[in-house]
């Protein structure tokens, strides 16, 4: 089942605390119905000019795609980042009764 109305958004962190941080905010607003972090995650990326890594945490978010603007300026508000990570997949098929309760638990 074709279902483009909610997304998976992925924001990448500098720590777990920043990662709470953003993830407490996010449900606060309602703007997501869920939210996993995950830990142990190596990135490696151009920035300025250099090849760069560093340790980071991932979180994915559940929410509707008419909310992903939203979503973006809450995080550039609280992250550290001077160009934070924050992008969307569309969830192209769930089970219906998961999908109800994403919709449902977001605003």
């Amino acid at each position: 089942m074709k279902n483009t109305q909610n997304i998976v958004v992925m924001i990448t962190a500098g720590s777990r605390k920043e990662a709470e941080k953003i993830k407490d905010v996010l449900l606060a607003k309602k703007l997501v119905a869920c939210v996993n972090i995950m830990g142990g995650v190596k990135s490696y990326f151009w920035w300025k000019d250099k090849i760069n890594s560093c340790p980071e945490v991932l979180l994915l978010a559940k929410t509707k795609r008419k909310l992903f603007q939203k979503i973006i300026r809450v995080v550039k508000k609280v992250h550290s980042y001077e160009v934070p990570e924050v992008i969307a997949l569309p969830i192209i098929a769930g089970s219906q009764e998961y999908l109800d309760w994403l919709t449902t638990s977001c605003s």
